[in-house]
């Protein structure tokens, strides 16, 4: 029942992005918008996980707008401190390798953060092993586990906690 129900919210998605991105509602946009979801669903049903594996929750629906500000505002944060140390004489880098862990358990969940650590400037996710990422740091500010997990990872999670378990 639950891979139908994946079945089911995959295809929706995929006919609602087809007719957005078409913006008409014609009969063939529909019918090939139709066919080419289908022909998705079914060649890819279980690796579209970033759609089925989705709590489609009125929480979690209301928490995906919520990650992408959170995304955007550290995007842009990370942006100033890194341009900060490249602009400042003395380059006060400290790169390093830390490992952090994430409560995440879902597949899509861990891909999320690890994608959202890598595209925030300063940092980049070099290897993901179950509960553990592995973080490639340009200012190391702390080897400890709890707390570099504390800086990189908690914020992005308590987003996708919500949206992917």
């Amino acid at each position: 029942m639950a891979k139908a129900r994946a079945s089911v919210l995959l295809f929706a998605t995929l006919l609602g992005f087809w007719l957005l991105l078409n913006g008409s509602l014609a009969t063939d946009v529909l019918v090939i918008g139709v066919i080419a979801a289908l022909v998705i669903t079914l060649l890819f049903r279980d690796s579209l996980a970033v759609v089925s594996e989705f709590r489609a929750t009125p929480h979690a629906l209301i928490t995906a707008p919520s990650y992408v500000f959170y995304f955007l505002k550290e995007l842009v944060r990370s942006n100033l401190r890194l341009a900060s140390i490249v602009l400042s004489p003395a380059l006060p880098l400290r790169p390093g390798i830390v490992k952090v862990r994430t409560r995440l358990k879902s597949r899509m969940g861990r891909l999320l953060l690890a994608n959202s650590i890598t595209l925030t400037p300063g940092t980049l996710t070099v290897e993901l092993d179950g509960e553990w990422l592995y973080v490639h740091w340009v200012t190391v500010e702390s080897e400890d586990v709890d707390a570099a997990t504390a800086d990189i990872v908690n914020g992005f999670e308590r987003y996708l906690e919500v949206m992917y378990g």
